[in-house]
Parts: C-alpha cells; structure tokens; sequence
C-alpha cells in the first residue's frame, strides 16, 4: 500500500491533436511547483499520480498543487493491488470513522471479477461490520469512500476531492506584462490571464522618495503571490518621479493622472517588445476611478502601437474584485496603509472625460521623447 495524490487535469481533455503539448507544459508546471520535495509524477488513463514522497511533505505538496493552473481537483489516496483485502485496508484509512457513507466504485478493468455494485456493497458492508459508528446513506452521505479499479492491477482508494485552480497550463498562451502597483485590483487581473494559460511578467511603477520603500515592498510581495500561480515571476520596477514633476510643473495639474498613464503605458510596451511579450494587463475597472473612464482609457490606448491591452477586470464591481483577491491570497497584502506613485500630486478634482485633443495639447508641453528614455534608464528587476 502507498500512499498517492491523485490529480485531475480541468481543460485539457477538451484539447484535439495538440493535447500532448498542453500536457507536457501541465507536468512541467507541476514539477516547478514541487522543486526541491522529493516526489514522482506518473501519468495513470487520463489522471497523473504523486508518488513516492514523504507522508509529511503531503499537506505541502497539496498547497503547492492546487495552485498550478490546470489542475481541477486532487485526491489524497492509496494505491493498493487490485485485491478486496487490500482495498478494505484502504478504505479503513481513508473512512472518517463516524457518520453515513457510500462507496462509490469505478471499475476500469473490466476483468476483474467483481462488478462496480458488487464491490462497493462489499467493501460498505465491511465496514458496516467493523464499525458500529457508521450507517449507509447512498443518496446524502456525510463521506464517499471513492474505489477507482485500474487497468494495470492497482486500485486507488480515496475520500474527499480538493477543488483546485483549474484553467489552462501557464505558458500555453503566450507571455503578457502586468501592470502591477500595490493595490487590490491589479493582481487580481494578472491571476484571470495567468488561468488562461498566459505567462505573466510584471511592470511596477514608483516615485520614490515622494513614496516610501515599504509601498515598493508591498507591491514585491504580491509578485511572490502571484508567483505562486505563475511557475516563478519577473518583476521589473521603473521610477516615474521625473515625469510626475515635469507634469506637475508644467501642466494642467487636473491632467496628471491621465498624462501619467500615457507615459506608463509608453514604457510598459517598450519594455514588453525588448521582453518578448505579447500584450499588456492592466487592472482597470471601467468607471472605479477618474482615470478608469472610457474616455481615459482611450487616452491611455491611443500611445499604445503595436500591442493589445487586456483589461480582465473591466465589467467587474470592487466587490467582486475583492472577493477575488482573497481567494487568491492578494487582499491583506493590497491593504497595507502604504501609497503608490498614482497618489503623487494627485489633483483635487481630476479629469474624468479627458477629451484627447486637449490631453494632447497639455502633453506637448513636455519632451515627452527624453521623459521616457530617462525613466527606462532607472529600469530595475528582480525574479521570484
């Protein structure tokens, strides 16, 4: 008898021809995870198993995995022979103790002798007769006792199902940069394009020392969330400083943050095509902010030339956004009382239906060219 985390795959069994592909990116993502645990990965019909680790690395191993993007559930198990002995002895270790259960048989090898009914009855009366706790409940139980008989002469004995991230392998999809600061929502819109697939990079923007190296902290320990998600992350950070003082010295003061999120927006695709990447993620939300209108955000796209703009979160409410955040371990660290770079100079009363004509004619006012290569000069990175 060993013990075996079983995992089940969530979209790739909808794949065609290229299924193989999606499959050897799962397994490498899921090897990333467990870097440095010592374990092995075998594909079993259409499920992989974890094998031959150490019963006290279980518990980790499960938190590592279920926040590989593919994985739809795990099951922590045995693997015993195909023999009714040693599955009694299985389900005895997976069984609660107390309460109304079922067995729940899946019989793949159709030679073995017994029917699916005809194990799960023996088995439930056999613990029915061992234990007086228990009571069957076919259509309620409080626990499944799950028996999965498989082809090459093993059963895998199992109890409860652990829902997991599900989505696509990252990497299947491409590479985007994330435009991260230190707020709720930003990491929340890397996490849905990380589900689909996408390799995630991230730009931050500061404007230290108007804002302190605690808010640059926060916004690193959000990338090692996401990290998490994403096999490993790349978190490049530029200061914006200049720019903001240039604005603020020399501009409308209620166009800083939409002249500001031009020249984030200028910077994020010159360092995505020297990257590699293929798009750029923001967190916006249409209508949360003054810079999140419409007419903002097509102030914001009109500098963008080659690349598109994901806005993932765009139809969301806060409320939603938060509870996502939460799920995904992002929220207590989003909240920390520390400010980043779009809170410099904010105006009083900003635009919020910028007319681009006029963006345009504030913008001239600056040497918009020397502005951005000064502030790609500062161009920092870290890996996680």
């Amino acid at each position: 008898m060993e013990k075996v985390i079983i995992i089940r795959y969530a979209e790739i069994h909808l794949k065609g021809k290229n299924r193989g592909y999606f499959e050897r990116m799962f397994v490498a993502n899921m090897e990333k995870s467990l870097r440095g645990i010592r374990h092995e990965i075998r594909r079993r019909s259409g499920r992989y198993l974890v094998e031959n680790f150490e019963d006290g690395q279980t518990e980790n191993i499960v938190k590592k995995l279920s926040k590989v993007f593919g994985v739809h559930s795990l099951s922590v198990g045995f693997k015993v022979p195909s023999d009714m002995d040693e599955i009694f002895l299985a389900a005895q270790l997976v069984c609660d103790g107390s309460g109304s259960f079922k067995v729940e048989t899946h019989r793949a090898d159709k030679k073995f002798y017994l029917t699916s009914p005809q194990i799960s009855a023996e088995i439930g009366g056999r613990l029915l007769g061992k234990n007086k706790r228990l009571s069957v409940n076919v259509h309620e139980p409080d626990f499944v006792i799950n028996v999965d008989v498989r082809e090459d002469g093993t059963a895998l004995v199992f109890n409860k199902f652990i829902r997991c991230a599900d989505g696509m392998p990252v990497g299947t999809a491409g590479r985007g940069l994330l435009l991260l600061s230190g707020g709720i929502d930003s990491p929340v819109a890397g996490h849905m394009i990380a589900k689909r697939g996408m390799k995630i990079d991230c730009l931050h923007f500061h404007s230290y020392p108007y804002t302190n190296m605690q808010a640059r902290q926060k916004v690193m320990d959000l990338a090692k969330v996401l990290s998490e998600y994403n096999c490993g992350i790349k978190v490049s950070v530029i200061s914006v400083k200049h720019i903001q003082e240039e604005i603020h010295k020399n501009c409308n003061g209620a166009y800083m943050v939409t002249l500001l999120r031009r020249f984030m927006m200028r910077l994020a695709e010159r360092l995505a095509l020297k990257d590699g990447d293929q798009c750029i993620i923001t967190g916006e939300s249409l209508g949360q902010v003054a810079s999140q209108t419409i007419e903002g955000m097509t102030s914001s796209n009109s500098v963008i030339e080659r690349l598109p703009v994901l806005r993932p979160l765009c139809g969301f409410d806060k409320n939603e956004i938060i509870e996502r955040s939460r799920n995904i371990g992002a929220y207590d660290i989003s909240i920390r009382p520390y400010e980043d770079c779009c809170t410099v100079f904010l105006p009083d009363y900003p635009i919020i239906k910028p007319k681009l004509e006029d963006v345009l004619a504030e913008e001239a006012k600056l040497d918009v060219r020397s502005l951005l290569d000064e502030a790609f000069s500062t161009l920092e990175v870290s890996e996680f």
